[in-house]
């Protein structure tokens, strides 16, 4: 028997999303496994959906309005349905973020967020989270369409050392992101700066902060720690996280040396291995 689970579309966006693809559908005559058939996907895709159990993607989202002919109606909130998916003390921030025209990130562990690649999330979220973990690389893949738009923020990234050589998800998505580093150079508005070992003690031993500035808005401060995020405005706060990029900055490679030793990493570290003879290595 089809799921006809009742949803409050006030609920949230994912709701207010599944009510209106219920709606749609059966205004336009269709029942699931018919949808399903336009859209190639199953039934119970569909199904899971409009009953909010499933988190649409974005392409999804696309194909569904191009095969009801409803015009955006899908396409334009599925930003913020993947945004609830965010976790909830995060999702204060990516508003912030969204809005910001500089943002510059130092992080001593992890790509940042912004410039990650799928399989990289993936392989992120999924060693230290819970849950629709699809749903969560989506949310995550979303943020950076900022990076997209007409006129997005400077991105400005110091990433240390050990970023490039820490192996998440294996040689392989190490690989794709580090070429996905490389491919930043093309975008103006990304700046990308590797603060080596060879520095040894530096300001941001004391771990990872963005600090995100606004036309209109007074520049924030952003710091996590393992439970969740903080946001301030404080002005000795802002200071000192200001202070502490400038010498961040000021002690990493230059761009155009940052990307070659990113290139050198990738190659050495993640490229393919071969004998003498030719054969691959195990």
């Amino acid at each position: 028997m089809v799921n006809i689970r009742s949803l409050d579309p006030s609920a949230s966006p994912l709701d207010y999303y599944g009510s209106e693809l219920r709606r749609l559908r059966e205004e336009a005559g269709l029942n699931q496994p018919q949808l399903g058939k336009v859209l190639f996907c199953t039934a119970s895709l569909i199904g899971q959906v409009e009953t909010a159990r499933k988190v649409p993607t974005r392409e999804f989202s696309e194909r569904l309005d191009a095969a009801l002919m409803t015009g955006g109606v899908f396409t334009r909130p599925v930003g913020l349905v993947l945004r609830s998916q965010l976790p909830t003390w995060f999702q204060a921030y990516a508003e912030m973020e969204a809005r910001a025209t500089y943002i510059s990130s130092f992080q001593p562990q992890l790509v940042v967020g912004l410039l990650q690649t799928e399989g990289y999330a993936r392989a992120v979220l999924g060693a230290r989270t819970e849950g629709d973990l699809d749903a969560k690389v989506a949310a995550r893949i979303e943020r950076q369409r900022i990076l997209d738009r007409e006129t997005p923020p400077l991105t400005w990234v110091v990433l240390s050392e050990a970023v490039l050589r820490q192996e998440i998800g294996g040689a392989e998505v190490m690989r794709a992101q580090l070429a996905h580093l490389l491919a930043m150079r093309e975008r103006e508005w990304v700046k990308i700066q590797i603060l080596p070992f060879a520095v040894g003690a530096h300001a941001g031993l004391m771990g990872e902060f963005n600090l995100l500035r606004f036309e209109d808005d007074p520049d924030i401060v952003y710091t996590e720690d393992f439970v969740q995020g903080h946001m301030t405005a404080n002005s000795a706060a802002l200071r000192e996280g200001s202070l502490r990029y400038d010498h961040l900055q000021a002690a990493a490679l230059s761009v155009e040396d940052s990307a070659a030793l990113i290139a050198r990493v990738m190659e050495e570290r993640y490229g393919d291995r071969h004998e003498p003879d030719g054969h691959a290595l195990a």
